[in-house]
């Protein structure tokens, strides 16, 4: 009786399907914790949560492996029609797709759900390291390449090596001497620089920020079209710089290929409320995130363009064959 209820009343309200009510709900964060899918994984669903949008909090489960093709092979080998998952993900998840690391497996393996929020690359030094400027760093960087390690929360190829590569190739480095160490999720690429075993940090914005506002970073330029509000209000873009790269994140999740129809429409219905709330308003705010709302078919579409595109990208910076 209390399962009508509840779908009465999300459908009343949020005009969300009957059918279908979410039991014992997961999310599944594809890297460790104090990354980006992490983060995705646990504010989405707690607004969920915290809306009433489930019944139930969701379970956030860390699977690490593979820059996400450890989650991604669990969701397709053994939970290809769980209605109660939703797994979170973002270009990183696109490029490992684009360059065929996910083993056999394709980016039309998986349903996509959708995307609400934009994140944006930074480059990040300690507070104390030497550079003050993004051309300080370039300098120093072209100078010894050896002695500059660059550290992301992705694989070698994934998608902050390929920030990283994007941007040596602007600062005119040879791609095959920079040094990029990578990570398994950007909390243990911060751990690493504030460790001083890496010298740059070429994660994202909402990764670093924490950081950025205890004064332990410096952040020496955005992969931004624009530059983002406070705290980030004095940090350049890196075009202002004189290095012409952008990396937007979108930041959404995947759900299993055989998801049944009415449990996917109603995870369609959770993120349609989600980015109308207030309370993601107020999140995205606080991690410097930027409006990108897109659901459903218009996503898969974006996703088979982007996989296609970063292919292309793949190939030119010699990545893939």
């Amino acid at each position: 009786m209390r399962q009508v209820v509840w779908g009465v009343l999300l459908a009343g309200v949020f005009g969300m399907s009957l059918a279908f009510t979410p039991k014992g709900p997961e999310c599944i964060a594809p890297a460790g914790a104090g990354g980006g899918w992490d983060f995705t994984c646990r504010a989405v669903t707690q607004v969920m949560f915290d809306l009433k949008l489930t019944p139930q909090p969701f379970k956030v489960t860390n699977l690490t492996g593979g820059g996400g093709g450890v989650a991604y092979a669990n969701v397709v080998s053994q939970r290809g029609d769980d209605a109660n998952l939703i797994v979170a993900a973002s270009p990183a998840t696109t490029v490992r797709l684009a360059q065929g690391q996910f083993s056999r497996f394709s980016e039309r393996d998986v349903r996509w759900l959708g995307a609400v929020a934009a994140d944006f690359g930074v480059v990040a030094v300690k507070a104390d390291a030497p550079w003050k400027t993004m051309q300080e760093l370039v300098a120093a960087w072209k100078a010894d390449p050896s002695k500059i390690a660059v550290g992301g929360g992705s694989a070698v190829g994934g998608q902050d090596h390929m920030k990283v590569l994007l941007l040596g190739r602007a600062a005119g480095l040879e791609p095959r001497s920079v040094k990029y160490v990578p990570f398994d999720g950007g909390g243990q690429a911060i751990t690493s620089l504030l460790g001083g075993f890496i010298q740059i940090f070429a994660g994202d914005a909402s990764e670093v920020r924490g950081q950025l506002e205890a004064g332990t970073v410096r952040v020496l330029a955005i992969l931004a079209p624009r530059r983002l509000p406070a705290p980030y209000a004095n940090v350049p873009t890196a075009k202002e710089t004189g290095y012409n790269v952008e990396w937007v994140v979108w930041r959404g999740f995947y759900v299993p290929k055989n998801m049944p129809a009415d449990a996917y429409d109603y995870w369609l219905g959770t993120l349609r409320q989600v980015e109308k709330s207030e309370s993601w308003a107020k999140i995205r705010e606080q991690n410097s995130l930027g409006q990108f709302f897109m659901i459903g078919a218009q996503f898969q579409v974006y996703i088979d363009r982007q996989v296609n595109d970063f292919r292309n990208l793949s190939k030119e910076l010699g990545l893939i064959k």
